[in-house]
């Protein structure tokens, strides 16, 4: 499974599509995400005046984990050929 984050430019594709009264899935097919991932979104960041763009990409990153470990791709490789190879 590849998972990606929204983007900011997709939060406001999503804050104008839902001002312009769209559905969730009309929102979901317009930016080829699943339906379920926009009902996340909006249920997880509004604000208490709605469903605001930055408001929603600040508060997704704040609770990204702040402690995640980026692994070099030269590193990761080593590891994917040493089990491998046993």
């Amino acid at each position: 499974m590849n998972y990606t984050y929204l983007s900011l430019g997709e939060r406001y594709q999503i804050y104008a599509l839902k001002g312009a009264r769209h559905s969730i899935k009309f929102i979901a097919d317009a930016l080829g995400r699943s339906p379920s991932t926009i009902s996340r979104e909006l249920r997880r960041n509004k604000s208490l005046r709605g469903y605001r763009a930055n408001y929603a990409d600040n508060k997704a990153k704040g609770r990204r984990a702040s402690n995640a470990i980026t692994i070099i791709v030269d590193v990761w490789d080593w590891v994917v050929d040493k089990l491998k190879d046993g």
